[in-house]
């Protein structure tokens, strides 16, 4: 609870991958993949109650195991490749029911996000008087992005005149890191959207930011997780 608001969190971790197969229950220091993101809530000093989104039950055993809530099984329909995670939130909101003023979206694919990166982007949510947060994280090299023209040629995506500036004159730029997702729960309910003109935004650093899609990226998670925690 933060200002006598009660906030639910949703871990969401569907059990197709076209990318990588199984990925959420991959083993990562010992346990699978999306017992992480259940644990960094249970953490939380602010998070009343945590819940896990899945369609699949092996996943399900896992959360419960990590000491997550599995009041329902998500519908086949709404864990598709295609299939969005608005979605798939508002279905778990429906069955959780009323009672909850904010909502955090933990995606299980993004493993090393820590209980004081979701206390944070809850905070930052609150102290702005913002309807949305999400975190984010500095990128590298955005100004010297190209698209590539059908001929093969380099094309700016943002424009000549930033391919002149030193990298140390341009502004920080940062990307969404899909760690953390908080949004007021009547406003969510009305909007369906986390990018929004009146998003506001909590900086997490690079190493807790991977993303889980490819086998890479799992290796590079699991040596970051190895280097943080000595195991």
């Amino acid at each position: 609870m933060i200002a006598e608001r009660r906030v639910l969190a949703v871990v969401a971790a569907r059990g197709g991958s076209r990318g990588l197969p199984g990925k959420n229950l991959l083993p990562l220091g010992g346990r699978p993949v999306v017992a992480w993101s259940i644990l960094a809530a249970r953490a939380s000093g602010i998070v009343d109650r945590t819940v896990l989104s899945t369609d699949d039950p092996a996943i399900a055993r896992a959360g419960r195991d990590a000491g997550g809530e599995v009041p329902f099984l998500r519908p086949a329909e709404l864990a598709t490749d295609e299939a969005s995670v608005h979605d798939a939130l508002i279905h778990a909101l429906e069955q959780v029911g009323d009672g909850f003023d904010y909502v955090v979206l933990l995606q299980a694919a993004s493993p090393l996000r820590t209980a004081v990166d979701i206390d944070g982007a809850i905070r930052t949510c609150v102290a702005a008087g913002a309807p949305v947060c999400i975190s984010v994280a500095p990128v590298d090299k955005v100004y010297w992005s190209f698209h590539l023209t059908p001929d093969g040629r380099l094309q700016t995506v943002l424009g000549p005149e930033w391919q002149a500036r030193r990298r140390q004159d341009l502004p920080p730029a940062y990307a969404p890191n899909g760690a953390v997702y908080v949004a007021q729960v009547d406003w969510y309910r009305q909007h369906r959207v986390f990018i929004h003109p009146d998003t506001v935004a909590y900086v997490m650093p690079p190493e807790r930011s991977f993303d889980l899609d490819t086998a890479l990226d799992m290796k590079v998670i699991s040596a970051v997780f190895a280097a943080e925690t000595g195991g």
